[in-house]
């Protein structure tokens, strides 16, 4: 936390006090609806993250707005609301979502995939991988080994981008559907865990999606949000739309 204080002082000295207090302080209150961020003109939107975000989307097209590079899950759906309710404020919107990334993944292609993008709104959801590829033997990692990761992912962007405002989706797993069953916890609730936690370090709006989808359940079964336990059904993906276009106004 420390380095963190050093950074953020130190950002404060080269873009102003204001611009911090405004574009990184001001979702101390995760769960206020005061905390929303403010689409504003111009504003260039990136959903990262793995296979949820990735959702199928063709990898060869790199415009904003594109309908087949935004995919078939969450991020689609909330970008094309977002298009249709701010028409007038020439938004541009990216999904760059890989399928089977963890966090050292998205390190590794950040400055393409990111920082040269130069969003103002950075959406991350990252981890049920950097969990899952470990149980099945591909990764050697930790709930540490992740938080680790992220927050040196998280500095490395608010150094390029201090301006940006950032979200951070919760990973998610509905139990018993297909690959996930009871043996997931509780150690894949120290990964969600370590999510909030940085999410609450870095000001960022923390998406709950284990209780979203938990909730969920009390209406339908897990199958009919999930299609294995992981990747969301037509519906599951209009739920997690739904909810990420709460964070914004």
């Amino acid at each position: 936390m420390s380095n963190r204080r050093v950074f953020l002082k130190q950002s404060a000295l080269s873009v102003g006090a204001t611009l911090i207090g405004s574009s990184l302080l001001r979702a101390e209150d995760l769960s206020s609806k005061n905390s929303k961020i403010t689409i504003n003109s111009n504003d260039i939107i990136l959903f990262q993250g793995d296979s949820i975000t990735d959702a199928g989307r063709k990898k060869d097209t790199s415009t904003p707005n594109d309908i087949a590079a935004m995919g078939r899950g969450y991020a689609m759906i909330a970008a094309s609301v977002l298009l249709n309710k701010y028409a007038d404020k020439n938004l541009q919107i990216y999904n760059r979502g890989i399928s089977g990334h963890k966090v050292p993944q998205l390190d590794d292609r950040w400055q393409a995939d990111c920082l040269d993008i130069k969003p103002n709104i950075l959406s991350i959801l990252i981890g049920v991988n950097d969990y899952w590829h470990k149980r099945n033997g591909k990764y050697e990692g930790t709930a540490k080994i992740y938080g680790d990761q992220y927050r040196k992912l998280l500095d490395k962007t608010l150094t390029a981008l201090p301006q940006v405002k950032l979200i951070i989706g919760e990973p998610f797993a509905v139990k018993n559907v297909k690959h996930v069953d009871d043996s997931w916890f509780p150690e894949f609730a120290e990964y969600q865990k370590v999510a909030r936690d940085i999410a609450k370090e870095y000001k960022a709006l923390f998406i709950p999606y284990q209780s979203i989808f938990d909730a969920a359940e009390k209406r339908n079964s897990g199958a009919y949000w999930t299609t294995d336990g992981v990747h969301t059904s037509l519906a599951g993906a209009n739920l997690m739309a739904e909810s990420w276009l709460e964070c914004v106004k």
